[in-house]
């Protein structure tokens, strides 16, 4: 049984982490252990490279704090302003001792209201919560949940980017 180190307790993302692995690897056993560590950005990344380099470092923490694994995976929600419009997205880091898999989800845009109160200073889930009169979406369907009724939600969003991410750990002699 394979051992994956995830650095959050968000049940969204053990989800997401624990599908995706199913799906690429429908052979092997995961075991996923959830750890606490610091992104090293800020709580509400406001860019693509902010919130790449938060799920690289939470990635690369877990591994720190949890050496003992077979994989340590970091997934980080950010925000980029585009063009008047502010684009939602996650970023998922992989790591094993030999490879780094990096994937993103799909990208939506967030309603102006969502976005004008991420822009005074609140997170996305924050903003959601008050604008869908919502309690903790973040840890249930999320803003694309909330947006599409479901359709998509928060942990099938993540689970693409999860896919790709393990990418390179499918296909081993491609990018040794």
């Amino acid at each position: 049984m394979k051992k994956i180190i995830i650095a959050s307790h968000n049940p969204v993302k053990i989800r997401a982490i624990a599908n995706g692995f199913e799906r690429m690897f429908p052979e092997e056993e995961f075991n996923i252990t959830p750890v606490s560590v610091p992104s090293g950005v800020s709580d509400q990344p406001m860019s693509n490279r902010e919130t790449l380099q938060g799920a690289f470092n939470r990635a690369q923490n877990a591994k720190e704090q949890k050496p003992e694994a077979d994989f340590w995976a970091g997934i980080e929600g950010g925000i980029e302003e585009d063009n008047g419009k502010m684009a939602a997205f996650a970023w998922i880091v992989i790591q094993s001792q030999s490879l780094c898999g990096e994937g993103r989800t799909g990208t939506f845009y967030l309603p102006n209201k969502v976005a004008d109160l991420i822009r005074e200073g609140k997170e996305l889930g924050e903003a959601d919560d008050i604008v869908f009169n919502q309690s903790n979406s973040k840890q249930n369907s999320g803003a694309i949940g909330l947006l599409t009724g479901d359709l998509i939600n928060r942990t099938s969003l993540y689970e693409h980017g999860v896919v790709l991410a393990l990418v390179p750990f499918k296909n081993k002699d491609l990018f040794a």
